[in-house]
């Protein structure tokens, strides 16, 4: 699976990907029907301390694609939070392929 990392108003860095790839990885292995995932990382500037990190991360399967989104105080949480959304709904996906 290839991963592509965008940085909207927030520099690059390394521990954000490794965490990302770790648990993008361990869907691979679970759902080997991924091609693709892109992982977009922004920062907002907004007046509530909870919330402006944001990860969205979008899966390229056959079918439609999978996107999910969460803005969070920190990016850990946010991806955290992102990967558990692109879980529920592989899992959907999943059953929907499963012929019964």
């Amino acid at each position: 699976m290839d991963i592509n990392f965008n940085y909207v108003h927030v520099s690059a860095s390394e521990r954000l990907e490794e965490l990302a790839t770790k648990k993008l990885e361990k869907l691979q292995n679970r759902y080997d029907w991924i091609v693709r995932a892109e992982v977009f990382f922004k920062k907002e500037n907004t007046s509530s301390p909870e919330t402006g990190m944001i990860c969205e991360v979008k899966l390229s399967a056959p079918g439609q694609n999978i996107f999910a989104s969460s803005n969070e105080k920190g990016f850990e949480v946010a991806i955290s939070n992102t990967v558990d959304d692109v879980t529920r709904q592989l899992q959907k996906k999943k059953e929907k392929m499963t012929p019964r």
